[in-house]
């Protein structure tokens, strides 16, 4: 199967992702299963093109002193506000890309600030 996989993404440009692949074999009678697809797929070295443009948010400094880890990568706690995180993201606004930041209450798992 995996010949017949790689020929057919050969000859559409080398774009075509397993989904469409998966359904061009449906129509050539081939009855495979879409996880076999992407799994020989990936076995090949094959990725379908991806649309839009990739967003780097973050640069990494290899030379800057990283913060302490102090919880010990144990976000449970035994009480409601004891212990607190912060993270921030991005989303894409009509108006260009707006960085949002929050604090979670790691006990409730809700957003307190």
């Amino acid at each position: 199967m995996a010949p017949l996989i790689v020929e057919i993404f050969r000859n559409n440009y080398s774009v075509y992702g397993a989904r469409k692949i998966w359904a061009e074999l449906k129509r050539r009678g081939h009855r495979v299963a879409r996880c076999t697809v992407e799994r020989l797929m990936k076995a090949e070295g094959l990725t379908g093109a991806v649309r839009g443009k990739k967003i780097v948010t973050t640069v990494t400094d290899r030379e800057a002193e990283r913060a302490p880890d102090r919880l010990g990568r144990q976000f449970v706690a035994g009480a409601p506000n004891r212990v607190r995180v912060a993270d921030f993201t991005y989303v894409a606004a009509w108006s260009g890309t707006v960085y949002v930041a929050f604090v979670v209450d790691t006990f409730s798992r809700r957003i307190v600030g």
